[in-house]
């Protein structure tokens, strides 16, 4: 489908609120974005490994003097102690106002300190001793590649009944992907399930075919054939570059009222300016 004959108005609804992601080492680069982003966007801040809590705080801090709303990241299974946890969070505190987080199980197969995934860092009620009102956590509409789908069915419906009893909100961010149906697929089973809270659809930035194609591979996205052809991807030629134009094109007129409150997140794994020049340049283009 041509984007020019896609719906204002659905396009306008979706691009609403949406999100950016960066790493510690990405302050600068999101100075140099930052005349691009509409003040108040949430932008995440990821908890990779190499990186020092101290990094993680600078760069939650650089988000907010910039007019944004910072989300730091916790991966539960980096924590080494619960005395981390907290110490990360009393940083954190000290520098920003401290409302919104993402929580994830995080990378190693086993934890490296007390908290199993997650669910046992919301279990704690720390989050809520903070005062923190938001919490993000990960959704996987075409599943994980070391996790069945009954367990990550169980884990987010736990996740979410947890933030509920103690009255945080929430929402989803899923992994970013070339296909919507999968998408549109795991939206109508998620809320038919009662998961009602706002799902921000990850959407790979513009970048080039050989790095998208690397995280593909990395994070378990599904990369058929038809699929990569669909995007503007080739597996056999790694020239070139592509966007996430297909994957919005195919979104707008298929969501539906039975497919709940959703916006966009950006993983920007082409630049951050580069990112942020796509959404303005895309929305110009739409005029929206």
């Amino acid at each position: 489908m041509a984007t020019a004959t896609l719906d204002k108005t659905a396009l306008s609804t979706l691009f609403t609120d949406y999100s950016l992601e960066i790493t510690p080492k990405d302050v600068e680069a999101l100075q140099n974005a930052a005349h691009m982003i509409p003040q108040g966007t949430l932008i995440s801040c990821t908890f990779l490994p190499g990186a020092e809590f101290e990094d993680r705080v600078v760069a939650a801090r650089a988000i907010q003097d910039l007019g944004f709303k910072p989300v730091p990241h916790i991966s539960a299974r980096r924590l080494l102690t619960k005395d981390d946890l907290n110490r990360f969070l009393d940083m954190l505190a000290a520098q920003i106002s401290l409302k919104h987080v993402f929580v994830i199980a995080g990378d190693p197969s086993e934890p490296l300190g007390p908290y199993d995934d997650a669910l046992a860092v919301i279990s704690s009620g720390t989050l809520k001793e903070y005062g923190i009102e938001h919490v993000g956590i990960s959704g996987y509409p075409e599943g994980h590649p070391d996790i069945t789908n009954e367990t990550l069915a169980k884990a987010m419906h736990d996740k979410v009944a947890a933030l509920k009893d103690q009255g945080i909100d929430y929402s989803i961010m899923t992994q970013f992907g070339f296909d919507a149906d999968p998408v549109l697929d795991w939206l109508k089973q998620i809320r038919g399930e009662g998961i009602d809270g706002p799902v921000r659809i990850g959407l790979a930035g513009p970048a080039s075919i050989k790095t998208l194609l690397r995280f593909a591979a990395r994070c378990g996205v599904g990369t058929s054939a038809k699929v990569v052809k669909k995007y503007g991807l080739s597996i056999t030629s790694l020239i070139g570059s592509a966007g996430p134009d297909p994957v919005i094109a195919d979104l707008i007129p298929a969501l539906g009222p039975e497919h709940g409150k959703v916006h966009l997140h950006f993983y920007p794994f082409g630049g951050l300016v580069k990112t942020n020049e796509w959404i303005v340049n895309y929305k110009e283009k739409q005029g929206i």
